[in-house]
């Protein structure tokens, strides 16, 4: 059933949330309380100056009652279904949603509640895998219990010790004991970042990535005749910046963003963005840029422009991950290796050759996007020196429902449930459909 052919139901919604009676409706609008039945039942198609009496009695706009605000809910709730697994009435979903839009409301809340959920386990298993801290913290509290173990077993089964040696070896317990409350005392402080996981930083990296987050990758002093002490205005002070290998991180950075901005203004940036759209090729050709300075440029587009959330992911020939935009639907990983399957990674071995590929991510929540790839030499390129790549990729969602082909992708090999994949290096930890 389509959802123009639920105006009745939306009525009788709407007429029940108002306390009214059928009868007075009806007479409200100058039909009788009959025909209103057959109309709220979906059983006498509407339109015309009878909804309009009708949208007029009710408080409410016609076009509410003839399309429903309940569009929204329709796509969420096949997303729900596609992410389930399930056999549902899909060809209902629209009957569903405009019938129950207070139940359609709770199965989409519930949706994006797992989907949160799930998100928290892959970045604590992330974590848990490859964090540096996590390993120092745990090898260090199980060096002191080994440590403490192994010197009370030497009380216990030697009475006959000297007292002075009892009195090192209870010293050696104290000063183990001190150790292990101080490295429980750190672990705990870190994991109870748990709630904000994702503004919880470890590494110079992630200080300057929470930096970035914070001005939405777009800084406008830096769009027109910045200086250096305009940089420097903008990292001093901060408090998300606490290293100084973070703060000499952002500085690269924003340098990098002033000679971006000076070679593709944004005012000529937003014109060929009106007639081309984000097409990175014809923008490309138009304004003379390379791609892997477009692609900074459009990750670092002002919100305002409307042209919606636009991810980047730049590694170096090693492929790790050394610049994060992350979006929703496509997480990336903090630690450890991203999946192999990344057009990122093709694109090293593939040099100056740009890649294009439809992707979605394995698992709940994911959504569909087109990516952008290219690899390019970076810095000094001269005869008897190796030269340094960097690729970068562009991912910007796709509107759902799209048909086409998707490459199905990961996050890490540890946090994917895909069980058939070729490129896996190592066992998941989520089951199949996870």
């Amino acid at each position: 059933m389509s959802r123009s052919a639920l105006t009745g139901s939306r009525i009788r919604e709407r007429r029940s949330m108002m306390e009214m009676r059928q009868a007075d409706l009806a007479r409200h609008v100058g039909i009788s309380a009959s025909y209103l039945n057959l109309i709220e039942h979906n059983r006498r198609r509407i339109g015309g100056k009878l909804l309009m009496d009708i949208a007029s009695a009710l408080q409410i706009e016609p076009a509410a009652l003839s399309e429903g605000a309940e569009a929204h809910l329709v796509a969420r709730l096949r997303e729900a279904a596609a992410d389930g697994g399930k056999r549902t009435e899909i060809e209902r979903v629209d009957e569903f949603a405009g019938r129950f839009p207070g139940w359609a409301e709770l199965v989409v809340e519930k949706q994006r509640r797992i989907a949160a959920l799930e998100r928290t386990v892959e970045v604590l298993t992330d974590r848990l895998t490859h964090d540096p801290f996590l390993s120092a913290a745990l090898h260090d509290i199980l060096t002191a219990v080994a440590s403490i173990r192994s010197t009370s077993s030497i009380l216990v089964e030697t009475p006959e010790l000297e007292p002075e040696w009892r009195g090192r070896f209870q010293r050696n317990i104290n000063e183990d004991s001190q150790r292990l409350s101080e490295a429980s005392r750190s672990l705990v402080s870190y994991l109870d970042g748990v709630d904000d996981i994702d503004a919880s930083s470890t590494s110079p990296q992630e200080e300057l990535e929470a930096f970035l987050a914070t001005h939405d990758f777009h800084f406008p002093d830096l769009e027109e005749s910045p200086t250096e002490e305009t940089i420097n205005q903008l990292i001093n002070g901060v408090d998300l910046l606490r290293s100084t290998s973070a703060q000499a991180l952002a500085v690269s950075h924003l340098t990098q963003y002033v000679q971006d901005a000076q070679r593709l203004p944004l005012t000529r940036l937003r014109s060929v963005l009106g007639t081309y759209g984000l097409d990175p090729s014809a923008l490309a050709a138009n304004t003379g840029v390379d791609l892997p300075l477009l692609f900074r440029r459009l990750a670092a587009l002002p919100k305002e422009l409307e042209y919606g959330p636009i991810g980047l992911v730049v590694c170096d020939a090693s492929g790790t991950l050394i610049f994060r935009k992350q979006i929703e639907g496509f997480p990336l990983p903090r630690f450890g290796a991203a999946c192999p399957l990344w057009p990122l990674f093709r694109a090293l071995s593939q040099p100056m050759m740009p890649l294009m590929m439809d992707l979605t991510q394995a698992g709940r929540g994911a959504g569909h996007f087109r990516s952008y790839s290219i690899a390019q030499a970076v810095g000094d390129v001269s005869f008897g020196k190796s030269m340094r790549f960097e690729a970068s990729m562009l991912v910007i969602p796709e509107e759902a429902g799209v048909e086409k082909d998707y490459e199905l992708v990961g996050v890490s090999c540890r946090i994917c449930p895909s069980a058939t994949c070729g490129a896996r290096r190592e066992p998941s930890i989520l089951a199949e459909g996870f």
